[in-house]
């Protein structure tokens, strides 16, 4: 989205939170400073209010709801941050776009890859900014790596691997999160999604083709998940998702035709030729931050750094995941129509 001054651009971003659970403090956080102020709070959790008005006490007059639409019908607002179950977020945009409101939304923007086109759409018949908080986006080390493929330093890209593990079904445990119908999947739908997003973000590549397959440990939803993936420009990948493990643990690496680019736990590795020696990088600095850019392209200040379009790069493939696991992994095809 181009840049385009606010007619607000004098006065504060007046937000509201759809959904105030744990998370809403980063956000919360991220906000202080901008130009904006949070004007209304909705959650159906009583203690999901009280908690963020606890840890956050400049919020404590400001109103709450427990309805998400009585708020919308009663405060003037410019936008909304959603960080409500998964399942329901496509719901809270479209209603958020139908009142003229910007939306920043937490992962993942939908469950659908047919909800993610309708919003697309919708976003650009509101001519409204729509953003996905995947703070990656922000950090400079993934940054690098994107500067660095963009550069064509690596040459072709012939193979990527991206691993994340994580306690993820201990601690979520008893939450929405297991719950099929609020989150709509599991950790490969949930903190697994910020390593698709990585994944064709950072090489420009898109899944072609998804065999996969996922382990529930007796629950609900995918726990661990091991996807092979085949691209559009004939690049391979796997995608290893670990949500019954020890301690979280993350590996994002890039294999091209002239090098390749080792992330490791925020740590960088570039190498380049047969034999020659590897290059650790410190940690790039970060750009912003998914709040910061949100409020400053509201402002007209910057261009927005995560658009709905990356939302629907990563259910599709997340969609073919699950797909060819209820095929016994057989291999599909990533549907885009």
């Amino acid at each position: 989205m181009s840049k385009k001054p606010s007619e607000r651009s004098d006065k504060k971003v007046r937000i509201a939170f759809i959904g105030s659970g744990g998370i809403m403090n980063w956000h919360v956080d991220r906000l202080k400073g901008t130009q904006s102020e949070i004007v209304a709070l909705a959650d159906t959790s009583k203690k999901s209010l009280e908690n963020i008005k606890s840890r956050q006490p400049h919020l404590k007059d400001v109103p709450e709801f427990e309805s998400w639409e009585e708020m919308l019908k009663e405060v003037e607002l410019d936008a909304v941050e959603i960080g409500s179950p998964h399942t329901v977020h496509y719901e809270q945009i479209c209603a958020a776009l139908d009142k003229g409101l910007h939306v920043l939304c937490e992962k993942p923007m939908t469950c659908s890859s047919k909800d993610a086109r309708d919003i697309i759409a919708r976003t650009k018949k509101a001519k409204k900014i729509v953003a996905v908080s995947y703070q990656r986006h922000y950090q400079g080390g993934y940054r690098f790596l994107k500067q660095i493929v963009d550069s064509g330093k690596l040459g072709k890209i012939e193979y990527v691997a991206a691993f994340q593990a994580q306690e993820w079904l201990k601690l979520t445990k008893g939450s929405w999160r297991q719950t099929q119908a609020l989150s709509g999947g599991g950790q490969f739908n949930d903190s697994g999604s910020h390593l698709m997003d990585m994944l064709m973000w950072t090489t420009g590549l898109q899944a072609e083709e998804v065999s996969a397959r996922m382990e529930f440990f007796g629950t609900e939803v995918d726990i661990n998940s091991a996807v092979n993936v085949k691209f559009n420009t004939g690049a391979l990948g796997t995608i290893s998702i670990i949500g019954n493990a020890p301690a979280w643990h993350e590996d994002f690496t890039i294999y091209g035709s002239e090098g390749a680019i080792y992330y490791r736990n925020g740590k960088i590795t570039y190498q380049t030729g047969m034999g020659q020696p590897t290059l650790d990088l410190a940690h790039a600095p970060d750009w912003m931050d998914p709040d910061k850019n949100f409020v400053g392209a509201i402002l007209g200040q910057c261009e927005i750094g995560c658009p709905p379009e990356i939302g629907l790069r990563v259910i599709e493939i997340t969609e073919a995941a699950w797909r060819s696991h209820d095929k016994n992994g057989v291999p599909v095809k990533v549907e885009r129509s």
